[in-house]
């Protein structure tokens, strides 16, 4: 079989590079290059066959003659032009899954800081006012998941663990994670954000999804209930989502991401005394890239056999 020519661009960190190159040095019939710099990484793609990207831009997918397989290494792909790789004949792989754990346990984190008032002890005790208020108890209310893929799924059986009712959206709920108590399809998300004292948004950025949670559904949702970001900015309606911390129409927000990143300075989500804000920093894991080369192990065994279909989280 002829050898393929696997590319890992100059666009990956050195802790990265360190990760990756040594998990992947002992593939069968693979010739791996490490560009250093764009212009190595705007060549090597003229001779690659597979990539192993964070990102594929016009200008070197015009070059990607040879291209058959690009594995992305992140889980959202909105920024992949999926028309361009499709009608290429490129596949494209997701790294959907390497962010379960430590995106769980952010989520876990997060609800467990406004359920036991752990931001609000925080603020007391850099006052030094001593009060006495332990908060309620997660374990005690029901959470929303929208979007039950591999980040989804795992939130789910974290907050199941603590005892939590959990409910979600899926496009097929038939296949719904075992932790998951009730599943209905996107259709019917109203149902969800009704009883949903936390809402954890765990989809991917599409048309169908973007600015999903709009002035509307924060109506829709308890006037306590907590709303937690772990997808992309855009699929909340972020003006919607101030006006309705400001007006008190729900309790909080957890945010990890934004629709504009960095957040602005003059943002008002930096003051709400009811906002967390972290800088798109959930996913993040010593073992990251140790993850994403199993996944593109794993991917990679299939597409020498010719199993493009088998492949792992593949959307084109």
């Amino acid at each position: 079989m002829t050898d393929q020519e696997i590319l890992i661009p100059h666009s990956y960190s050195a802790e990265a590079r360190e990760t990756l190159v040594p998990e992947l040095r002992d593939l069968e019939d693979a010739t791996i290059t490490v560009a250093d710099t764009p212009a190595e990484s705007r060549e090597a793609f003229e001779r690659a066959t597979v990539a192993l990207t964070p990102r594929l831009p016009d200008e070197w997918l015009e070059r990607a003659d040879r291209l058959q397989w690009a594995q992305a290494t992140s889980a959202g792909y909105d920024h992949y032009d999926l028309d361009a790789l499709e009608e290429s004949g490129i596949a494209l792989t997701t790294a959907a899954g390497v962010h379960g754990q430590p995106i769980g346990e952010w989520v876990l984190g997060a609800m467990l800081g406004f359920e036991r008032t752990l931001f609000e002890a925080r603020e007391r005790q850099r006052d030094g006012v001593w009060l006495r208020d332990g908060g309620g108890e997660l374990g005690s209310k029901t959470v929303g998941i929208v979007g039950l893929g591999a980040i989804g799924g795992r939130v789910a059986e974290l907050a199941s663990a603590v005892g939590c009712d959990v409910i979600g959206t899926k496009r097929d709920p038939s296949t719904a994670p075992d932790a998951v108590d009730e599943a209905v399809p996107p259709a019917e998300l109203d149902a969800v954000l009704h009883r949903s004292q936390y809402l954890v948004l765990a989809c991917p950025l599409t048309d169908e999804t973007r600015e999903l949670i709009d002035a509307a559904a924060f109506e829709t949702m308890p006037r306590d209930a907590v709303l937690v970001n772990v997808a992309r900015g855009d699929v909340v309606d972020q003006d919607a989502l101030v006006e309705s911390l400001q007006q008190g129409r729900i309790g909080g927000a957890a945010l990890d991401v934004f629709s504009t990143e960095p957040l602005p300075s003059d943002s008002p989500l930096w003051d709400l005394p009811n906002v967390l804000v972290t800088p798109h920093v959930a996913g993040s894991t010593p073992r990251y890239y140790d993850r994403v080369a199993e996944i593109f192990r794993e991917n990679y065994e299939r597409f020498v056999a010719g199993d493009r279909d088998g492949m792992r989280n593949r959307v084109v």
